[in-house]
C-alpha cells in the first residue's frame, strides 16, 4: 500500500529526485503542498482556441493550436535542414514553430489536422511569431515521436485541459502529471474554514476543492473548488487586516487636538484662497483623529495637484499647536528639498520663529538628509532635538542617522514609502508613543485593493481639483511608424519654449550602466534594443532637434547638491528642458512647464505614465503629454498607452493598471522575490467575494480576536500571509 503524503511531504519523495529538482530549481516548488497550491493558469477546450494575435514578443507560452501545414528546407548558414510548422488556434492567428537538424520524425508526427499543446519562448523573424524548437504533446492519436508516445497525454484526457505555470525546463504536461502522481496518495489539511461559515457561504470542503481544481470533472465542478479556494485567499488577508486594526486601535497615543488660535488658525486666515470642499472635509477627518488618544494610521489618496501637501501641511500645524513635532518623508531628496521650500514660502513669517519679523506663533522649518554639510547638519539636528523645529523634512534616512526629536507627534509619509517593522521601531523610538502616521499617494486606487492592501488605514480621497489647474492633452507618438509624428514633437516642444514655457523629456534609464530609479526592463534576447538613456538622449538633443535651447539633466545618481542646484534653475526658469528619469514622476512642482515627451513609453507603467504627466500643466496654461513608443498597433503595449492617452481619470487607469499586472504584486510578491499567495484571487473581477470575505472576518475577529477557538485557520492565515508578506501589508 503507497504511504500517504501530506503538505509537507518532500516532492523528492514522491516524483524523483531529478524531477523534484527541476521543480525546485525552476518553480521553486519543494513539497507536496506546494505543488498542489500551484494552480492552474488556465484551463483549454479542444475546440476551442487560444487568440494567438495576443502573445508578446519575449513571453514563455503554452498555446493549444492545431497543426495546419509543414514545409522542410534546407539551412542557409550550415548544413542540414529546417522544419517550420504552421499552427493555427481557429481564430485566424498562426504561429511559425521550427526545428534545426534532420528530424524526419517530427515532420511525420506532426501532420496537418493534429491538435497539441505547444511551449516555448514567442520570438519575431521578418514580421512572423515563431517559437523555435517548442517542447510541445500531441492530444489524441499516439504518433512515431516521443513527446506523442509519452503516457503524459494522459493528463488530458478530459475536456478540460489544465495549463500550468511552467519554466522551459518544466512544461505544463510534466506539472499535470506530477499532480496527478502527488494527488494519489495526498491527505488534505483540516478544512480551515468554521463549518458555520462554509455553510452560510455555500463553499465546498477544501479537499475537494483542491482535487476539482487541478482535475475538474465538469466547468460547475471547477466553478466551486475556484472559488473556494478564493474565499481561503481573501478570508486569510481580511483576517491579517483586522487583526491588525485591532491592535492598532488598542495602543495609546497622545491627543493632538486643534487650538483655537494658534499656527494653524494664522495660517488658515493668510491663506491667498478657499480650500476645496473635499480639503476642507478630509481635514476634518484627520484633525479628529489627531485628537483622540490612539495613533492615526490614515492613507490620503488624490490625483496629482488635489491639494494634498496642504492637507498634511494644516495636520502638521495641528501637532504643532499642540506641543508635538511633525516629520516629512520623502521618496528622493529632490522632492524633500522641493517640499522644504514649498512649507517655507506657504507659511512665510511663520516659519521663521526666532528671527527679526517672525510671526507671533511661529516654528521653524527644517531639512535633514544624508548629503547636508557637517556644520548644517549639526545645526539642523540641534533644532529638530532641542524642538525648535516643529516641521522637519527629509528621505526615510532622517529615522535613522542620529535625529532625535523632543516629541515626536505626527509622520507623514509621501508618495508610496512603505515602512516595515524596522522602520516603525525607528519611528517609535522616537517618541515616548506611537506618533500619528499619514500616508499619502497620488495613485488612486480601486477600491478592492484599498480593501485588500490598505485595509488596516482608514481611507480618505481628494477627488476635486484646485480652481485655476489646467487640462492635460496626452497623445500618442508611433515612432516606428509614422517617424515624421517624432519630428513633428520636437517641434511642438520649441514652440512652448518660444512661448516662454518649459518642457520635460523623461527616458527609463539613466544610462551608462546604470539603472533608473524604477529599474527600467533589461534588453531581452528577442532583439529588443534597450531602453533610452538620459545621459546619452540629452546630448543628441542638445546638438539635434533642440539645438539652441537650454537644456539640464536630472537623475537619482547625481550628487545631492548637483540635483537640487539643476532642479532649483529649472524652477526659476534657467532651463527650457529638462531631461529626467522618474525622479521627476513625484511631487515635483514647476507651474511654468507644459509640455511633456516620455520617450519608450511603453517601457513604464500605466499609474507611472498618469504620475508622470501631472507635472505638467500646473499653471494657467494648459498641458500637453506626448508618448513615444515603437510599439505597433494592436499589441498590449500600444493598446495600454492609448487608454493612458484616452483619459485623465486615475481610477480607471488604476484598474487597467492593476488587471495587466500579477495580482500577486499588490501584497509585495514583487518586493519579496516570492512566490505571490495570492494564486487564484483578483481584486478587480472578485470585488463582490472580497467585500463578504471582509465582513466575515470583522464578525469572526471580534468575536475571537487571536482565532484561539479556531485553530486550524491561525495555521492557515500564518501560511497564507506568512510574516514576511504580513509586514508588508501592514507598511500601508
Amino acid at each position: 500500500m503507497t504511504e500517504s503524503s501530506t503538505v509537507d511531504t518532500p516532492l523528492k519523495n514522491l516524483v524523483g529526485e531529478k524531477t523534484a529538482k527541476a521543480l525546485a530549481g525552476h518553480l521553486d516548488l519543494h513539497t507536496a503542498g506546494d505543488l498542489v497550491y500551484h494552480f492552474p493558469r488556465r484551463y483549454d477546450e479542444r475546440g476551442e482556441h487560444t487568440d494567438i494575435r495576443s502573445l508578446d514578443v519575449g513571453e514563455q507560452v503554452t498555446v493549444l493550436a492545431q497543426v495546419q501545414r509543414t514545409a522542410v528546407r534546407p539551412m542557409r548558414q550550415r548544413r542540414g535542414n529546417l522544419l517550420e510548422v504552421t499552427v493555427g488556434d481557429g481564430s485566424g492567428g498562426t504561429l511559425t514553430l521550427t526545428f534545426f537538424g534532420n528530424q524526419a520524425w517530427r515532420e511525420r508526427e506532426l501532420r496537418p489536422g493534429r491538435w497539441g499543446l505547444f511551449a516555448g519562448k514567442v520570438t519575431e523573424f521578418r514580421g512572423r511569431r515563431q517559437l523555435n524548437g517548442p517542447e510541445y504533446v500531441l492530444l489524441g492519436e499516439g504518433g512515431e515521436g516521443e513527446a506523442a508516445a509519452s503516457e503524459e497525454v494522459e493528463e488530458f484526457a478530459g475536456a478540460l485541459i489544465p495549463v500550468y505555470p511552467a519554466a522551459a525546463a518544466v512544461p505544463t504536461w510534466v506539472i499535470a502529471k506530477c499532480v496527478r502522481t502527488v494527488l494519489d496518495t495526498f491527505t488534505s489539511p483540516e478544512d480551515p474554514l468554521p463549518g458555520t461559515l462554509r455553510a452560510a457561504r455555500n463553499l465546498v470542503g477544501l479537499d475537494p476543492a483542491l482535487r476539482e481544481i487541478h482535475r475538474p470533472s465538469t466547468k460547475e465542478a471547477l466553478y466551486r473548488a475556484r472559488r473556494r479556494l478564493k474565499w481561503d485567499e481573501a478570508f486569510a488577508v481580511q483576517v491579517t487586516l483586522v487583526q491588525r486594526k485591532h491592535r492598532a486601535a488598542d495602543r495609546p497615543a497622545r491627543p493632538r487636538p486643534p487650538q483655537p488660535d494658534g499656527l494653524l488658525a494664522a495660517f488658515d486666515a493668510g491663506l491667498p484662497y478657499e480650500l476645496t470642499g473635499g480639503q476642507r472635509d478630509v481635514g476634518r477627518e484627520i484633525a479628529a483623529d489627531l485628537a483622540t488618544g490612539h495613533p492615526m494610521h490614515r492613507l490620503l489618496q488624490g490625483e496629482v495637484g488635489s491639494g494634498k501637501t496642504l492637507v498634511a501641511l494644516r495636520a502638521m500645524l495641528q501637532v504643532v499647536d499642540a506641543g508635538g513635532q511633525a516629520a516629512l518623508l520623502a521618496p528622493t531628496e529632490v522632492l524633500a528639498a522641493q517640499h522644504h521650500r514649498g512649507i517655507q514660502e506657504l507659511l512665510g513669517p511663520l516659519a521663521r520663529a526666532g528671527e527679526l519679523g517672525a510671526a507671533e506663533h511661529a516654528t521653524r522649518v527644517e531639512l535633514v538628509t544624508g548629503s547636508l554639510g557637517a556644520a548644517a547638519r549639526r545645526r539642523a539636528l540641534a533644532e529638530v532635538a532641542e524642538g525648535r523645529a516643529g516641521i522637519v523634512l527629509g528621505t526615510h534616512a532622517l529615522l535613522y542617522e542620529g535625529v532625535d526629536f523632543a516629541d515626536l507627534g505626527l509622520v507623514v509619509v509621501d508618495e508610496q514609502h512603505r515602512f516595515g517593522v524596522e522602520q516603525r521601531d525607528a519611528l517609535r523610538a522616537k517618541a515616548d508613543q506611537p506618533p500619528h502616521v499619514l500616508v499619502m499617494t497620488a495613485t488612486p486606487i480601486p477600491r478592492t485593493v484599498a480593501m485588500t492592501v490598505y485595509g488596516d488605514l482608514e481611507i480618505s480621497t481628494l477627488a476635486q481639483l484646485p480652481r485655476g489647474r489646467s487640462p492635460i492633452a496626452s497623445h500618442v507618438v508611433p515612432a516606428a511608424e509614422k517617424p515624421a509624428y517624432l519630428d513633428r514633437a520636437w517641434r511642438r516642444l520649441r514652440e512652448e519654449v518660444s512661448a516662454g514655457h518649459q518642457a520635460y523629456v523623461v527616458c527609463p534609464r539613466i544610462g551608462e550602466g546604470l539603472t533608473a530609479e524604477e529599474e527600467a526592463p533589461k534588453e531581452d534576447d528577442t532583439g529588443r534594443r534597450p531602453p533610452l538613456a538620459v545621459t546619452e538622449v540629452a546630448p543628441l538633443l542638445a546638438e539635434g532637434p533642440l539645438h539652441g535651447l537650454r537644456i539640464g539633466v536630472l537623475h537619482g545618481k547625481l550628487p545631492a547638491d548637483e540635483k537640487d542646484a539643476v532642479m532649483r534653475s529649472f524652477a526659476d526658469g534657467g532651463l527650457d528642458v529638462l531631461v529626467a528619469t522618474t525622479v521627476v514622476e513625484v511631487g515635483v512642482n514647476v507651474p511654468n512647464a507644459t509640455v511633456m515627451i516620455v520617450l519608450d513609453a511603453d517601457r513604464f507603467g500605466v499609474s507611472q505614465l498618469h504620475q508622470l504627466r501631472g507635472r505638467v500643466g500646473r499653471g494657467s496654461a494648459a498641458g500637453l503629454c506626448l508618448l513615444v513608443t515603437e510599439a505597433t498597433e494592436g499589441t498590449p503595449a500600444r493598446e495600454r498607452l492609448d487608454a493612458v492617452a484616452s483619459t485623465t481619470d486615475g481610477f480607471k487607469l488604476a484598474e487597467l493598471d492593476l488587471e495587466q499586472r500579477r495580482e500577486g504584486d499588490v501584497l509585495g510578491a514583487a518586493q519579496s522575490g516570492r512566490r505571490s499567495h495570492l494564486r487564484l484571487l483578483s481584486l478587480l473581477r472578485d470585488a463582490d467575494l472580497i467585500r463578504d470575505a471582509r465582513s466575515e472576518a470583522v464578525t469572526l475577529v471580534t468575536e475571537d480576536p487571536e482565532l484561539s477557538r479556531h485553530p486550524a485557520l491561525a495555521a492557515s492565515v500564518a501560511a497564507l500571509v506568512d510574516e514576511e508578506r504580513a509586514e508588508y501589508l501592514e507598511k500601508g
